[in-house]
């Protein structure tokens, strides 16, 4: 009995450190995958939506981070993430970005996730999308806007993010 009891121990032991260590390998595999889609703008941005979709919820919080630093079209692919991983935690990234990012079309493309996923009927994501739009509405209400200036925003484009590479600079939709 004592034995099998520390062969358990020791399967269980062996198991953390197992998924410890895929976790790890999928952290460093999800930012490979973001950097693809913030530093580049062309055919390698569809395969690599489609890799990081496939980390679903644990690709939001990297994500999240990028969108912070990212230039315009690279946030504009990270929605796009959002949008293909489909879950609900990414609605309060989204609304953050749909009432407080300084381009226009970063703030329309957040809103048009958030716009489908209420849209897509009950559950989880759809009433947190719906409330989400609520809180949107009630932001800008209120006079909430992100901080632009006259003639733009002084420096780069963006916080130290230079616009992707590739053969479109414009995101398409």
């Amino acid at each position: 009995m004592k034995r099998s009891g520390g062969l358990a121990a020791a399967l269980t032991v062996m198991l953390a450190v197992a998924g410890a260590a895929c976790e790890e390998s999928a952290h460093r595999d999800i930012q490979d995958e973001i950097n693809i889609l913030t530093r580049r703008n062309d055919a390698l941005v569809p395969p690599a939506t489609e890799r990081l979709a496939k980390y679903g919820r644990l690709a939001v919080p990297q994500i999240e981070t990028a969108m912070h630093t990212a230039a315009p079209t690279g946030r504009l692919h990270l929605v796009a993430a959002f949008e293909r991983i489909g879950d609900g935690e990414a609605v309060p990234v989204l609304r953050h970005f749909a009432v407080y990012d300084v381009r226009a079309e970063v703030r329309q493309a957040c809103a048009d996730v958030l716009a489908k996923w209420a849209a897509s009927g009950a559950g989880a994501r759809g009433e947190r999308a719906r409330a989400a739009q609520v809180e949107i509405a009630r932001k800008q209400d209120a006079g909430e806007a992100p901080l632009v200036f006259d003639g733009g925003t002084p420096g780069a484009p963006t916080v130290g993010a230079p616009e992707p590479v590739g053969i479109d600079l414009e995101k398409r939709r």
